[in-house]
């Protein structure tokens, strides 16, 4: 049967050809009464997508359809919505569901609630399995559906739902503004946002980077300085500098982190939002007693944050740096091979949606 039921899409259907993408049909939830359905014209494309569907971050239930940077047009409006209406312009991140009743959702921390439901790959309780942004529509909780500021392009805003607020939310948490000093550590999708970010909140931004042909970009987006991380010594150029780093970079398991470390003021941050394949190298606790410095991760942001960051973005003209690619079996093949090789400036976004799904809105 097809939409309202269910939707197409185009699905991964075996982990070892993570590559294959075959168009399909998948079952939708049941409609319930905050329930925002989405006919999808655009999708960033994320590291995440690549993690699920290769299986570096363990199994994943199959077939899938990945995305989770969804951007397109609200088509039907459960009749307890308030925030949405039809034909708005809308987006939906990594996060579809919460129960929004446990302290943690009542904190506004419902991306670390319990019950949280990711936008692909995750079980509703009626069983369904949630479906992404690689498809001609979605259903979303009016809680994690969000009006896109008028000036922002489709094509800039869809990355910014995942990598943007993933980078935005805990560079806020952790108070980077005017008179701090944040390195952003690994430029790519993550990372450019890190920088953007930071400088549009007022810092002083580091870009740490292993690649040289990188410091012009870095410059472009913001940063006040670039330090090649690829030399021995780096690190000694800028000791006991940094409050904050953010840590972008999906190689950690590379790093000498004691060095990173060094470059810290005291009691500063070294902040993961990069999740690697591999584990993270061996740390031994005097690393951290030279500056007492702190080491942590976390999950994407909350509602707030993400109103926040769209309006921060739209006041600022703030401009994500994106490709675009027709969604297809083929282009979707295209998007996650070259962004597994990291042949990208700095984000992917599937667009032309009409051309393969009808104009459905």
């Amino acid at each position: 049967m097809p939409y309202p039921e269910t939707a197409e899409g185009f699905l991964v259907h075996d982990q070892k050809k993570w590559t294959e993408f075959k168009k399909g049909e998948f079952k939708l939830k049941p409609f319930e009464d905050r329930d925002v359905d989405v006919a999808i014209d655009a999708c960033g494309v994320c590291g995440s997508d690549v993690h699920t569907i290769n299986g570096g971050w363990g199994d994943a239930p199959m077939p899938i359809c990945v995305g989770h940077e969804v951007v397109g047009r609200a088509v039907k409006v459960g009749k307890d919505v308030k925030t949405i209406k039809v034909g708005d312009r809308v987006g939906v991140g990594a996060q579809i569901g919460a129960d929004l009743t446990c302290k943690n959702c009542k904190a506004d921390q419902e991306n670390y609630c319990p019950n949280a439901i990711d936008t692909y790959g995750a079980p509703y309780p009626d069983g369904t399995l949630s479906q992404g942004g690689y498809s001609s529509h979605i259903r979303a909780h009016e809680y994690f559906t969000f009006k896109i500021p008028d000036n922002i392009p489709t094509e800039l805003a869809a990355p910014m739902l995942c990598a943007g607020l993933t980078t935005y939310s805990p560079l806020v948490r952790l108070g980077v503004g005017p008179g701090k000093k944040v390195g952003v550590v690994g430029l790519g999708g993550l990372g450019h946002f890190g920088i953007l970010w930071a400088t549009a909140l007022g810092a002083e931004v580091y870009a740490l980077s292993t690649s040289t042909h990188k410091k012009e970009d870095a410059l472009k987006l913001g940063a006040k300085h670039f330090i090649l991380t690829k030399d021995a010594d780096w690190a000694k150029q800028i000791p006991f500098t940094l409050d904050f780093i953010l840590n972008c970079a999906d190689a950690t398991h590379k790093f000498k982190l004691s060095d990173y470390f060094s470059t810290l003021k005291v009691n500063g941050t070294f902040h993961n939002v990069g999740f690697p394949d591999e584990p993270l190298p061996t740390i031994k606790a005097q690393d951290f007693a030279p500056n007492g410095c702190y080491i942590g991760a976390s999950h994407i942001g909350n509602r707030p944050e993400m109103l926040a960051m769209f309006e921060l973005a739209s006041k600022q003209n703030i401009k994500s740096w994106v490709e675009t690619i027709d969604i297809s079996e083929a282009g979707c093949k295209e998007a996650v091979e070259r962004v597994y090789k990291n042949d990208v400036k700095y984000r992917f976004t599937l667009v032309n949606y009409d051309k393969v799904f009808g104009k459905r809105a």
